[in-house]
Formats: structure tokens, C-alpha cells, sequence
């Protein structure tokens, strides 16, 4: 019979080597002999987190914390909190865990990566710069502190690491993208060469996908926008054809979120909290700038994409799903306590909230909670954003978004982002008929064009003064975790509107769909 020591041994290794089977035989064999063996459930949770059952991995991790305060314990629960999106419980979890006390330079680089997860990127710095200080060697530590800088707003700082991470390890695709993302590329200063050497090497669908949306993005700054869309879609489709995706799943949630009506069958009044503005719409309908005009206002906080919504209703439905949103958490929605809904929101988003009165959650996708929102939150107000069909679907198809996401598996094909553009228009024409006091349906085309106007009825609808700083949205200073990092640093402007065109006949059937479905363009 194996100690337990070789039984540890032998568990890290087969971890180490992706035989999580063994893995788990071997810690099982360990907490039967010694139930208080902290480590062996802490490994179990990195199984867990490897096979995505973070539920699972975090009450692991609570388990091995009870025999054992560890540092890399916390950094990983900081982690998985933050890969569910519940900002405060992962910010509860660092608060165990001064700079100070981490000298391994993995941790540092786990608990760094968990701070940028939930937006907060210049506490994450520090961490990025003791682990790179103590393993200089370590690309993936550059790689994501140029995240961090990109998302702060220091462009050169990001720049440079990223170039850094590229020359440890030349085939980081991910740095690649992320430098090409940056912008300033010309005809004398450009990696297009190196690029398209690499690409044609590379084989594995998500170096393919991040190595082609790169030269896209080069091809585009240059001016080649048929010779990008091409790029984009032959990485797209390689991607999409590694993936389990079917359009039937999107349209049954859309279907479901039409359901959620005031439900006259309950009779307990929703929180009454009257603090969040909930801006959501498409993806890359402007859901960013709107989100810098009202945080720029002295009464607002920006507290970004939240995932709090959504997570408060999948803990209060107690489904057993995997995914957050699905069609059996919305179904099982209409039997929970609106008020306990909206009070538990509340409470999610009470350690990221700054001391404003008033703050921004501006994730896009919470336009299948409007229902629900309405009922928990009635006091609340919620911005829906409707923006060109046509440039909207080409920026979403231009986007490289979270690529294992379950969400944004529409994006790689731009007829299916047709498709579900045309499930958004429909749910939108829903809500309006709804006459809802508290639901605003802002066109993002009227915003550029007439800023002051718009901007004036928008602070109206939020019940706040005229503040003039919010017209210059490039003064905001604070952090950008969104797709738009780079463009919402500059001033209001219509640049984007009509940029569709540019793709030529590229777009033809995505015009067709919508002429058949009466969308206007």
C-alpha cells in the first residue's frame, strides 16, 4: 500500500500529465486514509477547474482551506470566483492575501490574472510585476501584464510587453493578436510578414482564430478590407468547425426571455434600490460609450461588464445546469422571490461598487433578464442600445471575443450573427410595445450625430443633472475591460457609422436576410 506522501507524488503527476483520472483515484486514496488532507481536495478542485465545474473546484478549494490557510489556496479561489464573474466574493478572496507574503511567481501570476478578471487591473500590475521580476524567462507573465496595461490604458506599457512575450516564445498567438489590437499600424511599420509565416505553420483552431484576426486587423489599417474579411473567415469557420454550436440553442433562450412578464402572481414588491443603470444591448452597439458618458458624471460609478445579475438568479433557481444563462435556469426563474432576487444582487455588487449614489452595469447580454430585472429591480433604470443592423453584425464578426465562451458562439459566422441580430431586433420591438417607464431605447447612430441632445435626455431618464464633462468621455480615466478599450479613450465621433460598406459584396447575403426580414439598414 502507498503513503500518502507517494500517493501525493504520484496524484501532482498525474495531473502535471492531463491523466485526471488517475489524479483523482490517487487523492481519493489520500483523504481515505487522512480525511484532513488539505492539499488532496485542493488538487481535486484543479481537476475540477480543468474539467469547468468551478461550483464544484470552489467548494474544494473552502474544504482544503479548512485544514490549511494557504496562500495558493486563496489565489486559486480568487481565480475561480473571478472565472464565474462574482467580483465580490473574488475580491473577499484576495483580501486574505497581501503582495508581500507571495514569493512563488506562479501565484503572483494566478492572483494577477484573477484581479484583471474582474476589472481590477492596476492592483493586478503589481502582481504581473513581482512574478515577471522573479521569472523573467515567463511570456505568459508579460502576455498578461500587457493585458492589464492594455486595459488601463497604458498602450505603451502593453505594447511593449506584449513584444517582450512574442520573443520568449515566439508562437504566442495570443500576444500577437493582442499587439496587432493596439493599432498604429501602417506601411512602413506593420508585422504582417511575420504573421502570415506563422499562420501558415499553425494549426491548432485558436492560434488559427487569434493569428487571423491579427493580420485582419492589419489588412483593415491598411486599407484591404475584402482581403481581411476573407482572413476572417477562413480562421472563423476553423474554429467554428472545432466547436459543438447549434443556432436552435440561441433561439430558445431569446424565446424564453420573451416570457419573462410581470408576474402578476407574485405579490411581493421587488428591492426597492433605485442605485443601477443597466446599459445592455448587442455587442458592439455602443454599450461601452454610453457607459463612459454616465460614468463620467460625479453620481455615477463604472463597475463594468458584471456577471451578478445573472449569477443571483442561477443561485436562487438552484439549477443543475453548467452554463449561467441557459433555458432551464430562465424557466425555473419565475417561481423565485423577485425581492430576495433583486436584494441579492445588491448585496453581489456591494465590494465593487465605489460610494457614488448611482452605478453602470453594463453587460450586454443582461438583455435576457430585462423580465426579471423589472420585477427585482423596478426602481432601477435600463438603457437598451439599438445601432445599425449591418454595422453592428460586421463588428461582431470583426471581434474577437471570449473564445470558449458558451455566449458568443454566434460570432463565427456572419449569417448566424444575422440570425441572432434578427432574435435582439425581435425582443426589442417586444419590450417597446411594453411601454416599460423605466426601459429607454437608445440609437446609437443619433447618440454620435448629436451627442449633446441625446446626452441630455439620457441623464434625464437616469434622474441625474446636466454635467458637462459628460460630453467628453475621453476624460475618463477609469479602467476599460470591454472589446472597445482602445476607441472609447477618444472623443465622440462618428467614424464607425457606415463602415459595413467598406466590405463590399462580402456582406450581399447578410443584406438579403435582412431585406427578407424587414429589418431596416
Amino acid at each position: 500500500m502507498n503513503t500518502i506522501k507517494q500517493l501525493h507524488r504520484l496524484a501532482q503527476e498525474a495531473i502535471n500529465h492531463r491523466d485526471y483520472v488517475k489524479g483523482h483515484r490517487y487523492c481519493v486514496e489520500i483523504i481515505q486514509q487522512n480525511p484532513q488532507h488539505g492539499d488532496s481536495y485542493f488538487l481535486l478542485a484543479m481537476i475540477n477547474v480543468e474539467l469547468g465545474q468551478i461550483n464544484k473546484a470552489i467548494q474544494l478549494i473552502q474544504k482544503a482551506l479548512e485544514y490549511s490557510a494557504s496562500i495558493e489556496y486563496y489565489a486559486h479561489l480568487c481565480k475561480c470566483y473571478a472565472l464565474q464573474g462574482n467580483m465580490s466574493q473574488a475580491l473577499a478572496s484576495i483580501s486574505h492575501v497581501t503582495i508581500d507574503q507571495v514569493s512563488d511567481p506562479l501565484t503572483l501570476d494566478t492572483l494577477g490574472v484573477a484581479l484583471s478578471r474582474v476589472g481590477a487591473h492596476q492592483k493586478a500590475l503589481a502582481f504581473f510585476e513581482k512574478a515577471m521580476s522573479l521569472n523573467p524567462n515567463n511570456a505568459a507573465f508579460f502576455y498578461n501584464y500587457g493585458v492589464s496595461s492594455k486595459f488601463a490604458g497604458l498602450f505603451t506599457q502593453a505594447r511593449q510587453a506584449f513584444e517582450t512575450a512574442i520573443r520568449l516564445k515566439p508562437d504566442h498567438y495570443q500576444a500577437h493578436f493582442a499587439l496587432s489590437d493596439l493599432g498604429k499600424v501602417s506601411q512602413d511599420d506593420n508585422h504582417i510578414e511575420r504573421l502570415e509565416k506563422l499562420l501558415a505553420i499553425s494549426s491548432e483552431p485558436d492560434g488559427v482564430l487569434h493569428l487571423g484576426h491579427a493580420l485582419a486587423k492589419e489588412y483593415e489599417a491598411l486599407g484591404q478590407h475584402q482581403k481581411a474579411f476573407a482572413m476572417l473567415q477562413k480562421s472563423k469557420s476553423t474554429k467554428l468547425s472545432s466547436i459543438d454550436y447549434q443556432f436552435s440553442q440561441d433561439v430558445e433562450l431569446f424565446a424564453k426571455s420573451r416570457l419573462l412578464i410581470e408576474n402578476t402572481n407574485n405579490t411581493i414588491h421587488g428591492c426597492d434600490a433605485n442605485a443601477p443603470i443597466f446599459v445592455m444591448g448587442m455587442p458592439r452597439s455602443g454599450t461601452t460609450l454610453v457607459e463612459r458618458i454616465l460614468s463620467n458624471h460625479s453620481h455615477v460609478d463604472s463597475c463594468g461588464e458584471l456577471q451578478d445579475f445573472g449569477i443571483a438568479v442561477k443561485e436562487l433557481t438552484r439549477t443543475s445546469s453548467v452554463k449561467v444563462l441557459d433555458v432551464e435556469t430562465l424557466s425555473a426563474s419565475k417561481h423565485i422571490d423577485m425581492r430576495a432576487l433583486g436584494q441579492r444582487y445588491m448585496q453581489k455588487t456591494a465590494a465593487i461598487r465605489g460610494t457614488a449614489p448611482r452605478f453602470v452595469d453594463k453587460l450586454p447580454f443582461n438583455f435576457f433578464y430585462i423580465g426579471l430585472i423589472k420585477q427585482a429591480l423596478p426602481n432601477a433604470k435600463i438603457i437598451l442600445l439599438q445601432r445599425n443592423p449591418m454595422d453592428t453584425c460586421i463588428g461582431n464578426f470583426r471581434q474577437l471575443f471570449t473564445i470558449n465562451s458558451p455566449y458568443y458562439a454566434y460570432a463565427f459566422d456572419l449569417l448566424t450573427i444575422g440570425r441572432f441580430y434578427a432574435e435582439f431586433y425581435r425582443l426589442g420591438q417586444y419590450w417597446q410595445t411594453q411601454h416599460s417607464n423605466n426601459v429607454l431605447f437608445l440609437n446609437y447612430e443619433q447618440l454620435v450625430q448629436e451627442p449633446e441632445q441625446q446626452i441630455r435626455q439620457l441623464l434625464q431618464f437616469c434622474e441625474l443633472d446636466w454635467q458637462e464633462q459628460c460630453l467628453h468621455v475621453e476624460t475618463n480615466q477609469a479602467p476599460v475591460s470591454t472589446a472597445s478599450k482602445v476607441q472609447v479613450r477618444d472623443p465622440i465621433n462618428t467614424s464607425s457609422i457606415g463602415r459595413w460598406r467598406k466590405y463590399g459584396a462580402a456582406t450581399s447575403a447578410l443584406q438579403q436576410f435582412f431585406d427578407e426580414q424587414n429589418i431596416p439598414y
